[in-house]
């Protein structure tokens, strides 16, 4: 059996996601050896999760020999660098979404969300990435990106009823939000080089368009994206203090509602919205529309299992679904959200990809398209027009 040990950087939400994922990976030995943070809670979380070995900077992790793959679960102004360095360490690399962004140069005004042009960011993270994507590629290594959604068991049933029909995909529609993140470094788009369309449209975006190229092989055809429109807002700006019991969004120079449209050059479209203002626990949706039939792809909410409960106390022990501000009245509870959401699946290719040198699924062709379309739109909706890939 292969043998991969895994440095995981960062300890935060999505690391737990991931560690969960790795105790379950069956046909490879996997061992998350190493974690590298700067706070005191590494320590606390490498205790818990048994990780030998604790770094307090990324530099010693990428230097420990012994390892395969680095993880990398960091705020997103981070990923591009260390991407980088850890591949030119000789290692594999998994990234969390985004790709990559637009975090600030030196001279912006600041906060740079309100003052830097959106056309001037598009210019420079295509800059970046493809000096990013020269550089992953001259390594060798094998570059993961961590996108869930296309490995979400809703998400790969369209896929495979799509490859046996061969209909044409005409629209699609996709979302996710929820009430907002607690993140202090989402409100900040030198942090996150966004607001809600990209920490979280990212996701039904890279399902749409991969989708899309399924269909296109399917069909023996090429398809890619020709124009994107776009619409974002700051609507919680409006509420009082005392209105915002619930809603967790408090934006800086980021938007908390975002909305784009990509134009195929097959002339079919596909919509994504996201917003920090929705009620409910997570949605993750994506509806394809073709020309046999109709597809709905409801990771969260679904209903698996609905409850109805009268007393909040008595569930305080009890997990529904992320986000969800209340146990009691009728819920969608989540079952194995893991795998419902795409994360072990997820993790099990990237494993077996370390082991063997395949491809993964999820790959930096994916990667790219999805920040090169989410900041066509940023630009878009800044020049209110379609912008012209």
């Amino acid at each position: 059996m292969a043998r991969i040990r895994v440095g995981l950087v960062g300890c935060g939400f999505v690391s737990e996601l991931h560690m969960y994922a790795f105790r379950r990976v069956y046909g490879v030995d996997v061992e998350v050896a190493a974690v590298a943070a700067r706070g005191d809670h590494v320590v606390e979380f490498a205790g818990r999760h048994q990780i030998q070995r604790v770094y307090r900077s990324f530099a010693e992790l990428i230097a420990d020999r012994e390892l395969d793959v680095i993880d990398i679960c960091t705020p997103p102004n981070l990923h591009a660098g260390m991407i980088v360095a850890a591949m030119q360490a000789g290692k594999h690399v998994i990234c969390e979404k985004p790709f990559a962004g637009y975090f600030g140069r030196d001279g912006d005004r600041q906060p740079i969300g309100k003052h830097v042009p959106k056309a001037l960011m598009y210019e420079r993270v295509l800059e970046e990435m493809d000096a990013t994507r020269a550089a992953i590629e001259r390594t060798g290594k094998l570059f993961m990106y961590a996108e869930d959604w296309i490995y979400a068991p809703a998400v790969t049933k369209t896929a495979e009823i799509l490859r046996a029909t061969k209909d044409k995909i005409l629209f699609m529609k996709g979302e996710e939000s929820h009430s907002g993140s607690h993140a202090a470094h989402a409100a900040q788009w030198a942090m996150t080089g966004g607001g809600s369309l990209i920490r979280m449209g990212c996701h039904p975006l890279s399902a749409v368009l991969y989708l899309k190229q399924v269909e296109a092989k399917a069909r023996r055809e090429t398809i890619r994206v020709a124009s994107v429109s776009g619409d974002v807002g700051n609507v919680t700006a409006i509420l009082k203090p005392e209105e915002r019991t619930y809603i967790k969004a408090n934006p800086v120079d980021v938007e908390d509602w975002g909305t784009l449209t990509a134009t195929f050059s097959d002339g079919t479209k596909a919509s994504v919205f996201s917003g920090d203002m929705i009620m409910g626990g997570v949605r993750n949706l994506i509806e394809t529309y073709t020309s046999g039939g109709s597809l709905f792809a409801n990771i969260t909410p679904n209903n698996h299992l609905m409850s109805y409960q009268t007393s909040e106390e008595k569930l305080a022990s009890v997990y529904i679904t992320e986000k969800v501000d209340r146990k009691t009245g009728w819920q969608y509870v989540c079952l194995e959200e893991e795998w419902t959401r795409g994360y072990l699946q997820e993790i099990q290719d990237f494993m077996e990809c370390a082991a063997t040198g395949r491809q993964p699924l999820s790959d930096l062709a994916l990667a790219y398209e999805t920040i090169k379309v989410n900041y066509a739109g940023y630009w878009a909706a800044e020049e209110g027009r379609k912008v012209v890939m």
